[in-house]
């Protein structure tokens, strides 16, 4: 089994950490060293994931446009990429000019990844999220390499959409609500993760991480780094 850890010091902060971990015989194992990443340029709340967390009574929930990170532990989907194929060993997914992720709530496509040729021009109107950033901003690579987190899966409308690991613009420019790191630790990551390993992804504060980390099988907080 793998995990993508990140942690984040508050529900407001814009920057964390994130460190990769393996499961051996029932232990979880450090994997290289934590890297930087930022997460929504409002901080993260609660999202929709695998397992009802320990919500606290002032905690903040996730909700479509809010600029936040959902919190949580979720599975992770599919890669995705600007290039024909990609060295990863998770399903791979090749963005074309068409490809849309579709975050309007009422639509019966919403939070969901669609090719506009497959689904009509119709079907993505209202998207704010197409999948081939460069050929929108010409030079923006923060879509050439990332992959899905699997937040709020059954697709439950404004409960938010569209969230993914993928390449930052820069160190200091957060997210619409997806976790962006340097373009070499995204290679390292996606080529590292594999769909045979049933990888999760498990954002937090590290308040919350302490208070879930056990309920949710994760390694302690204060496990040394290999």
């Amino acid at each position: 089994m793998q995990l993508v850890r990140v942690l984040v010091k508050d529900w407001n902060t814009t920057h964390g950490q994130l460190q990769r971990f393996e499961k051996h015989r029932g232990e979880w194992r450090a994997v290289g060293s934590p890297i930087e990443i930022v997460v929504g340029r409002t901080g993260s709340a609660w999202g929709r994931g695998l397992a009802p967390s320990l919500t606290a009574s002032e905690d903040p929930i996730k909700r479509e446009g809010d600029g936040k990170a959902p919190a949580g532990v979720f599975r992770i989907g599919d890669a995705f990429g600007y290039a024909d194929s990609l060295a990863t060993h998770l399903p791979y997914l090749p963005m074309q000019a068409s490809s849309f992720c579709m975050d309007v709530p009422a639509s019966p496509l919403y939070n969901q990844i669609v090719d506009a040729k497959k689904v009509g021009e119709s079907a993505v109107m209202g998207s704010t999220e197409p999948m081939r950033l460069d050929l929108v901003k010409p030079g923006d690579m923060r879509y050439q390499r990332g992959f899905v987190i699997e937040h709020n899966a059954d697709a439950v409308p404004g409960k938010g959409s569209c969230i993914f690991a993928h390449q930052w613009k820069n160190r200091d420019t957060p997210t619409a609500g997806c976790t962006a790191m340097a373009p070499e630790n995204m290679i390292d990551l996606i080529g590292w993760l594999d769909r045979r390993a049933k990888p999760i992804f498990a954002l937090m504060t590290e308040d919350a991480y302490a208070r879930n980390a056990a309920r949710f099988a994760l390694p302690a907080l204060e496990m040394d780094h290999e």
